[in-house]
């Protein structure tokens, strides 16, 4: 519980962590925001870090123009970040996927691997493009493209896609309006919004799975 409580604090009160951050490390700030970014789209088991709400906080600090931190070389390196962090996920996704699929495996039947060959062979490319605006499917989606053998190629293009629009959306919208006085003042609230419009959507998602599989 302690665990989860340091999360949601991190999360809700993000701008004093990253002005904290910038002011202990200056430019390394860079390579921090970089990793953060990277890990939670490279690893299944890391979809709990922040996102979209790290993007909006980070543009906004910015901002201010006294971190000595600049918009655009944030953004093509978080870009970069991104596009790697999903690669990595596909990666081993693709490595282990004839693994633990396998004839026999009563859990994870070889028929669900074939139907997920499939289906991301067909509409994969929007799944990872609108999987990006949306927690935890942000952090499965390349996974399962691997897992599903998904055309690299095909997957590559995507990938860099979906990082330019999220990474310059979200970066872009704190950049833009993080210190419009009542957003400034709010923050938290403002945090605590859109921690839930970018996880609401996987709620959903989740219930329509339950009702589909118990009916």
């Amino acid at each position: 519980m302690e665990v989860i409580s340091n999360i949601l604090d991190f999360l809700l009160h993000i701008d004093k962590y990253l002005i904290k951050i910038v002011s202990d490390y200056r430019t390394w700030t860079y390579l921090i925001i970089f990793m953060i970014i990277f890990a939670e789209t490279g690893f299944v088991v890391t979809p709990f870090l922040p996102g979209d709400s790290l993007l909006f906080a980070v543009g906004a600090l910015i901002a201010k123009g006294e971190t000595g931190l600049n918009i655009y070389i944030m953004g093509i390196l978080l870009i970069i970040a991104g596009i790697s962090g999903n690669t990595i996920n596909y990666v081993m996704g693709n490595f282990l996927g004839s693994k633990v699929f396998k004839p026999g495996n009563k859990i994870l039947k070889i028929e669900y691997y074939e139907k997920t060959k499939e289906y991301f062979n067909k509409s994969g490319g929007n799944v990872l493009i609108f999987s990006r605006f949306m927690p935890i499917f942000r952090t499965m989606a390349p996974f399962v493209a691997g897992v599903g053998k998904m055309n690299f190629g095909q997957f590559t293009y995507y990938n860099i896609v979906g990082a330019i629009l999220w990474i310059v959306s979200f970066l872009g919208i704190g950049f833009i309006f993080g210190n419009i006085p009542f957003i400034r003042d709010n923050f938290t609230y403002v945090m605590l919004v859109i921690i839930v419009l970018t996880i609401l959507p996987a709620i959903i998602a989740g219930i329509k799975a339950k009702r589909s599989i118990s009916s």
